[in-house]
């Protein structure tokens, strides 16, 4: 009897462990309007631009690239989620109605957003402590608003990009299209 429940247990975890999404992409966050979630519930992902944001920052207009950027590839499984953090200088104030309301009228934002998180010191989000994290591939704090992590199909962080590379940069497309190709 005991080998049948242990057998039983095995089982149901394995399944159970099916259904989560690898690495990074497992890890759980909250949507912008505050429902629990991962990167990987998003469907048709390939590969996901995570970026930390902020409304009051000199880096703030590249919402607007970031939003041409998922336009131009979202079809293809690129998933932009956007992190509102006030960490660096309090330029993200705003609740995460604020926040929603002002890059949806600004910026016609329509990739998924999240809740807002700490993204350095002792309260810091679980994804960005795996994502700047000593194993993570690409270790470091980050050092401002608007930094970019590419991560996988595999849920692995591919490349991080500072706060400086635009979206549209010849960089950063090129990782995106590698990590698009990776995954068919």
């Amino acid at each position: 009897m005991r080998f049948l429940a242990l057998a039983l247990t095995i089982l149901m975890t394995s399944l159970h462990a099916e259904d989560k999404a690898p690495g990074l992409l497992g890890v759980p966050v909250k949507d912008i309007d505050g429902k629990t979630t991962t990167l990987g519930a998003v469907k048709g992902g390939k590969a996901w631009l995570v970026v930390n944001v902020a409304s009051q920052c000199g880096y703030t207009r590249q919402y607007a690239g970031l939003q041409s950027l998922y336009e131009r590839y979202k079809s293809k499984g690129l998933v932009v989620a956007g992190f509102p953090c006030n960490d660096f200088g309090g330029q993200e104030p705003a609740t995460e109605k604020a926040i929603k309301k002002f890059c949806q009228a600004n910026f016609q934002v329509t990739f998924p957003l999240y809740a807002k998180v700490a993204i350095k010191g002792d309260d810091a989000h679980p994804l960005f402590e795996k994502l700047t994290g000593k194993s993570s591939g690409h270790p470091g704090p980050v050092g401002w608003n608007f930094q970019k992590f590419l991560i996988g199909a595999d849920g692995k962080l591919i490349a991080r990009f500072g706060s400086d590379v635009e979206p549209d940069s010849a960089e950063l497309e090129k990782a995106i299209e590698n990590a698009l190709k990776a995954r068919k």
